[in-house]
């Protein structure tokens, strides 16, 4: 149980997918304008991380390694996430309108969003099992969350102050961006 618990400190804040492995980037700027398309981005990233994590090992250990196709594992596991964005997006056109419409372009990105690729890439080179890919996916989704939760209260407190004119829009986002990821790197001693 120690393991998970490091495991999860470690993905969420030690090695955070984009903040200290810098995955995932296009929502990270685009979507934390807002803090509700924020939150709404960083659940929908939970759940298909996490269970794009556990199919694509799935596909790897019962189909692509056995058959000695390990070389179309990026085709194989896009082809997973993509399906799975597909899911998620039906599910918030239905239940959540509001979310949906708001998220716009960037939720058929999470398809594209090389953070879950790359989740599901560590999961097989670090030659993790079924559950400790499940946790480490689940915890590296949450750290993409959570970093992308505090962007967007920053983003928000921008409204309110004065910025220099060279700093506004993007350049003011990829300084603060800068500024939390190396706040992050504070935790690399940790786990």
């Amino acid at each position: 149980m120690t393991d998970f618990i490091l495991l999860m400190i470690s993905a969420i804040l030690v090695n955070n997918i984009l903040l200290i492995r810098f995955l995932g980037n296009c929502p990270f700027l685009g979507v934390s304008r807002n803090m509700d398309t924020a939150t709404g981005m960083g659940m929908a990233v939970i759940f298909v991380l996490t269970l794009a994590g556990a199919i694509t090992w799935l596909v790897h250990a019962y189909i692509l390694a056995p058959l000695g196709l390990e070389y179309l594992r990026t085709i194989a596991f896009i082809l997973v996430i993509a399906t799975l964005v597909q899911f998620v997006e039906m599910v918030l056109q239905k239940t959540a309108p509001a979310l949906y419409e708001a998220l716009g372009i960037f939720l058929p990105l999470i398809t594209t969003n090389c953070a879950v690729l790359g989740v599901a890439i560590i999961n097989i080179e670090e030659h993790y099992d079924l559950i400790t890919s499940i946790f480490f996916s689940f915890a590296s989704a949450c750290g993409f969350a959570l970093a992308l939760v505090l962007m967007a209260g920053l983003r928000q407190r921008f409204a309110l102050v004065s910025i220099p004119r060279p700093f506004e829009g993007t350049a003011i986002g990829l300084v603060t961006a800068g500024l939390i990821a190396l706040a992050f790197s504070g935790f690399v001693g940790l786990v």
